[in-house]
């Protein structure tokens, strides 16, 4: 049986979590901006010698295949592009989260990295694809973030599957955020979503955090962004990359054709430039595509 999580026990849980370094923090404060420029990006990772360093090696390893090596952090961001620049850095700073074993959801070390960078990337083509009026940044990011919350209840949830399926299955209408929430008291997008608090996230990206299995909730002015995530997951989901046992156990919200305007051709393509994308960027930070 699993334990019950109080409020305080949550609240300790999300203090014990370290905080992100002050670089990732203003760049994630500054790529929810839709006025921000490239340069702001450039003149924030300048200042920050450790981020610069990892920036300039992956963009000059083997998974970018650059005939000469770049040298300039200012053309390294312009070919990278910020999404890459906010993935290695939250990447650097909540690697352990990302990494953990989920053995709550019977998910090996990695594969929540895996899933969200799938999310990250198919949210991006969703708001692409569907001509959104979304930043395609904006989702990326949300997308990156967005399962942040099972990292800090899948112990709680650990030898829970079989019951938490049952539930799902015995009682009309419950998915797996239901069943996580009577199992522990707690589901994976509220702890997310207090941690994303704790942390000083955007607005933006705290809501996606705690709506992202339920966009209909959230206040209108997200709901688009929320929706292209929403997408997103299930998108990555449907490819194979789940977290585990709870993997399409979630309600989609058919309401997202009122945010996001997508046909089945159009998924197929994202399902598509998702797997190539994917490949590249997984070469790249974890390390494995290294010039000599």
């Amino acid at each position: 049986m699993a334990k019950q999580i109080s409020q305080e026990e949550l609240h300790k849980i999300v203090k014990s979590v370290p905080m992100l370094s002050a670089s990732a923090s203003q760049l994630l404060q500054l790529t929810a901006k839709a006025d921000h420029d490239l340069i702001d990006v450039i003149n924030l990772v300048r200042n920050d010698a450790n981020l610069t360093a990892r920036v300039l090696k992956i963009v000059n390893s083997a998974a970018f295949g650059l005939i000469n090596n770049i040298t300039s952090i200012d053309r390294a961001i312009s070919y990278l592009g910020e999404r890459i620049i906010v993935s290695i850095a939250v990447g650097d700073c909540a690697g352990k989260l990302f990494e953990k074993e989920l053995s709550g959801y019977e998910s090996a070390g990695g594969d929540l990295w895996k899933h969200d960078l799938r999310t990250a990337i198919a949210s991006r083509e969703v708001v692409t694809q569907s001509g959104a009026d979304i930043s395609p940044e904006l989702a990326f990011t949300a997308g990156l973030l967005h399962d942040i919350g099972k990292a800090l209840i899948s112990d709680y949830l650990q030898g829970t599957v079989a019951e938490a399926v049952e539930l799902i299955t015995t009682e009309e209408g419950l998915d797996y955020l239901d069943a996580e929430e009577k199992l522990v008291g707690f589901d994976h997008t509220r702890a997310g979503y207090e941690l994303a608090k704790e942390w000083n996230l955007p607005d933006e990206l705290c809501e996606v955090i705690l709506h992202h299995h339920e966009p209909s909730k959230a206040k209108e002015e997200y709901r688009a962004l929320i929706y292209a995530v929403h997408l997103g997951d299930n998108i990555a989901m449907m490819g194979g990359f789940g977290t585990g046992a709870d993997s399409m156990r979630y309600k989609l919200d058919q309401q997202y054709t009122d945010y996001i305007k997508i046909g089945p051709k159009t998924l197929a393509t994202i399902m598509l430039n998702v797997d190539i994308e994917f490949e590249k960027l997984e070469g790249s930070f974890n390390g494995s595509g290294e010039k000599n």
